[in-house]
């Protein structure tokens, strides 16, 4: 499956689960405001917006906006986004309500007479541990990615979430880490990133929002990609152990060449001079092929290639002499 499409296919998933309580529409609305949104103001007037690249996720948070606090959203923009080459879609509402729903969502409250923004996740919001799944799970559907090793095997598992302050990211990782799950948070630019980067912890991500289809998906992906490994090394050690043949081979070779250049051949005993005239007539052989030939085991032949090349090497030390 393509890393895109994962994407997408968590989110796909999400919706289609849905979220049962009243309480957890609203943490998960929250989540996807704060990480999507932005206060706008028209004269008097202030209300919220909010941008996503899916339609089907904008229409399933536009429906949760209107069954549980009569919102109503307008679409101002649809266009491309100039960076991601994707459609983008905005949604805004400016009505009476607006500020209404800010303040039930936990993302504004009042400060005197003016307005401010909160940057902390309102603890009334995640009461129930079924109000923190679903917050997470709204975060993820705002502004979550994830990342699969590619089909050939390169690239690895990574998993992000986007916020615009640093505040509301590092408390987010807290959060996961109430589940056990332990996120690191960086700085990309002016956005703050909540990541994760192994198949472990994207696996437990996904169990704790409920994407049950999509971590099987995941988990396929990994056999597929454990499997890939296993035959790699192997290949590779096939590999290793072949070009070590090669190369005693190619000693052996010349070992017994030396030998037979200066006179050698005829002082070697039986043995030896059997296996040097099997290595000189398949110089391509395998160690267990020659020994089969010659009706001798594996360390027999080995013992008497080793006699050859110390043969050779003292014929060669005499010579320097």
């Amino acid at each position: 499956m393509p890393n895109g499409n994962f994407t997408g296919e968590i989110k796909r998933e999400l919706i289609r689960r849905g979220f049962e309580n009243a309480c957890c529409k609203t943490a998960a609305l929250s989540a996807f405001l704060r990480v999507t949104g932005s206060i706008v103001r028209s004269g008097q007037g202030v209300g919220f917006e909010f941008a996503t690249e899916s339609e089907r996720v904008a229409e399933y948070f536009l429906g949760l906006a209107e069954e549980q606090f009569g919102a109503e959203l307008k679409i101002v923009q649809a266009g491309t986004d100039r960076r991601s080459g994707r459609g983008r879609l905005v949604f805004r509402c400016l009505s009476e309500r607006s500020l209404f729903i800010l303040f039930e969502l936990g993302i504004a409250e009042r400060d005197g007479d003016s307005l401010a923004l909160r940057f902390n996740i309102g603890e009334y919001l995640l009461e129930n541990t079924c109000c923190k799944r679903a917050f997470i799970a709204g975060a993820f559907c705002g502004s979550g990615s994830c990342v699969l090793p590619k089909e050939s095997g390169a690239g690895g598992y990574h998993l992000e979430i986007v916020f615009s302050y640093p505040s509301l990211a590092e408390e987010f990782c807290a959060l996961l880490e109430t589940f056990d799950v332990l996120a690191r948070c960086t700085q990309r630019k002016n956005e703050y990133i909540v990541y994760l980067k192994s198949r472990e912890s994207i696996s437990d991500f996904l169990a704790l929002i409920g994407a049950e289809r999509s971590l099987t998906l995941l988990d396929e992906v990994s056999r597929q990609k454990d499997t890939r490994n296993r035959i790699n090394r192997i290949a590779n050690c096939m590999q290793k152990n072949y070009d070590k043949s090669v190369l005693a081979s190619v000693a052996q070779v010349r070992a017994i060449e030396y030998i037979g250049l200066h006179g050698g051949l005829e002082q070697l005993d039986a043995g030896q001079r059997a296996v040097a005239e099997a290595r000189l007539a398949d110089k391509e052989a395998s160690l267990s092929e020659l020994a089969n030939r010659l009706g001798i085991s594996k360390s027999c032949i080995n013992h008497r290639f080793r006699k050859l090349l110390k043969t050779a090497e003292d014929m060669a030390e005499e010579k320097d002499e």
